[in-house]
């Protein structure tokens, strides 16, 4: 299905997968929303920027005001925002906890939800939820991102269920270990070029966002084949 005249939010889109989905969506055609809290280093006559923090409804609402104004009703969503932090269950603090939820869960809820009317209107639409590994198994140290993804996991397949009646494809892709700025907030994980690359990961999104009509991809585990080289 060809993506071209499209209109696309992108959150989390300064770096990493985000920034790497955002720059194939518009080489394919597609007008972007960049929904971030910081400004991507890119230029592009269809691409705009909004300042966004997921995690707060209010701000969500008001992008998304600003984003119809801009180009309409969006026909793609890409959840990516996201973060996670490493720490012994007892040692994790109450606020970094929340800090998850807040954007892992809500900012995909709340997004999520001011999409939707307007992609049930249009009879279509795409909803593609970045999820985790660690949204199917059980990852030691990290039981607040673990169960953060696992959210996602469960909020995705319910809402999969509810919208295909209204021709709104949702899917979940659940990525191993990427090599982004999401290993900035842990001390004992290092970037490394033996992970996969946020082009990878884009690769798989644009596959799923240029299927036909009636073929749609619910869950996709991606990993790396040789994660310590």
């Amino acid at each position: 299905m060809s993506l071209k005249g499209k209109i696309a939010i992108v959150t989390g889109c300064s770096k990493g997968i985000g920034l790497s989905t955002t720059i194939s969506l518009l080489n394919k055609g597609v007008k972007v929303a960049g929904w971030s809290r910081t400004p991507p280093p890119l230029a592009h006559e269809e691409f705009t920027h909004f300042q966004t923090d997921v995690a707060i409804y209010k701000s969500v609402q008001k992008s998304f005001q600003e984003t119809i104004l801009k180009y309409g009703q969006a026909d793609i969503l890409i959840n990516n925002a996201g973060l996670g932090y490493v720490s012994e269950f007892e040692e994790l603090e109450p606020a970094k906890w929340l800090q998850m939820f807040d954007v892992n869960v809500h900012g995909m809820y709340y997004c999520s939800r001011v999409v939707v009317p307007g992609m049930k209107q249009k009879g279509s639409g795409h909803i593609v939820n970045i999820g985790s590994i660690a949204g199917t198994t059980a990852v030691k140290n990290m039981v607040g991102y673990a169960a953060t993804k696992h959210a996602v996991t469960g909020m995705s397949h319910s809402l999969f269920m509810e919208l295909r009646e209204f021709g709104i494809k949702v899917t979940c892709i659940y990525p191993g270990s990427v090599k982004t700025s999401f290993f900035d907030n842990i001390d004992e994980i290092d970037a490394h070029d033996n992970m996969m690359n946020p082009e990878d990961i884009t690769g798989t999104i644009m596959h799923v966002l240029e299927s036909t009509g009636n073929y749609h991809h619910v869950d996709i585990e991606v990993r790396p084949l040789k994660p310590k080289g």
